[in-house]
């Protein structure tokens, strides 16, 4: 099963992708993309180490998230993804990248994103075009996976379901 969790910060998206990834069989890869760009980056990077199971392999791609492979995935988040092209400007470059990761999935894929669908329109054009592009990236996303489940305070909300 293809999944896409979203939901907002701190609203319980990684742990809950890295449940329904414990119910996969067979080897699992998480994809993280996050960098440790500062001091509380590094220990939100740490936090989320502690919660995986020792039986990941863990592949840290924080650009060119088409060459991380695995029979079974977790992406942890399409947002840092995002903001990562965009501190490298290469940010044009996020639908060719993301379109070939997708049409590449294996059977079995988790991948979280922050809902940027619910706030404010930033102020500054830099944000908006961040903005726009992470929201159509949750798009394209949700509609080649099987599930979309919003994530409200730690609760579940299946937005999506295609039987098969």
């Amino acid at each position: 099963m293809k999944v896409l969790i979203t939901g907002g910060i701190k609203s319980g998206k990684s742990s809950y992708a890295l449940k329904i990834a414990g119910g996969f069989q067979g080897d699992k890869t998480f994809i993280a993309t996050a960098t440790a760009f500062d001091e509380e980056m590094k220990r939100r990077i740490e936090i989320h180490r502690e919660e995986r199971d020792p039986g990941f392999r863990t592949v840290e791609e924080p650009l060119y998230i088409q060459k991380a492979k695995g029979t079974n995935i977790v992406l942890d988040c399409l947002t840092m993804w995002m903001n990562n092209l965009f501190f490298n400007g290469i940010e044009d470059q996020w639908k060719e990248i993301l379109t070939f990761f997708l049409n590449n999935l294996p059977e079995n894929a988790v991948i979280v994103t922050n809902e940027v669908g619910l706030g404010n329109i930033p102020p500054d054009r830099i944000s908006r075009k961040y903005n726009e592009y992470l929201a159509a990236a949750n798009k394209l996303t949700a509609g080649k996976v099987d599930r979309v489940i919003m994530m409200i305070s730690g609760i579940p909300l299946i937005v999506k379901d295609r039987k098969e």
